[in-house]
């Protein structure tokens, strides 16, 4: 599902946000935005949304050991299992058939047998998924913020589907708050709006700097801080 598309513009964008709008109780907004955002990556990946959810799942594991290691070794063997088991997954669908088709002729030299492996599908989105949920694991281990007690606000933060198959990454403890507590603005709502729509204008071009604030420039300028997500459709949802 294209931000273009007129099923995105049309149908599943303005069902999200007038359901999210009439919702008061964010634990109510997180379940509706998890939903939406497995639903919109599973218009696209279909059966690959498992791969997402195991993902989710694990690293949500892997925070909690993180956050409960009672010694510098142990909390350094939980980040290093998480990362390892974070590129793993990612190197396994990536890498794979191109690993053996390498060893293939080095098989044969040796007079081996050779693998066979069938086409891997790469999913969309994969490595902004995957480095998202390092960045969760690596912001618990530095003690920059807390591991979320809740499956559903980790979900939400790999999952949120304005950034998740075409980033950017964003730093989990720059929303780690917000997860649990937030109070939408009508300004920030125009202005996650607003970028997508720039982003497909002729001549623009959109610049984010270090203090992650975004301008467009050749369509008309604009500037809007605290947009470190760049051009999500839910600005507030997306970074603070």
């Amino acid at each position: 599902m294209l931000f273009s598309s007129t099923v995105f513009l049309f149908a599943f964008l303005p069902i999200v946000l007038t359901l999210h709008l009439l919702l008061r109780d964010v634990r109510h907004r997180n379940a509706l935005l998890l939903a939406a955002s497995l639903f919109f990556y599973a218009w696209g990946e279909k059966l690959y949304v498992a791969v997402l959810l195991a993902s989710i799942a694990v690293n949500y594991l892997f925070g909690l050991w993180i956050a409960r290691s009672r010694d510098r070794r142990g909390d350094r063997l939980a980040l290093f299992t998480a990362v390892t088991a974070n590129l793993g997954l990612l190197g396994a669908f990536k890498y794979a058939n191109f690993v053996v088709d390498q060893l293939a002729p080095l098989l044969a030299a040796a007079g081996l047998p050779p693998i066979t492996l069938s086409p891997i599908h790469l999913p969309i989105g994969i490595s902004f998924f995957t480095f998202q949920s390092i960045t969760y694991v690596v912001d618990i281990h530095r003690r920059q913020a807390d591991a979320q007690s809740s499956p559903l606000r980790v979900g939400l933060y790999i999952a949120l589907f304005p950034q998740l198959i075409a980033g950017p990454i964003v730093r989990y403890r720059r929303i780690a708050e917000q997860l649990g507590r937030r109070n939408p603005r009508i300004d920030d709502l125009a202005a996650g709006l607003w970028c997508p729509a720039l982003r497909h204008q002729e001549g623009a071009e959109l610049r984010l700097d270090w203090r992650h604030e975004l301008t467009v420039k050749g369509g008309g300028d604009l500037e809007h801080s605290d947009l470190g997500a760049g051009t999500s459709v839910l600005s507030t949802e997306s970074v603070r």
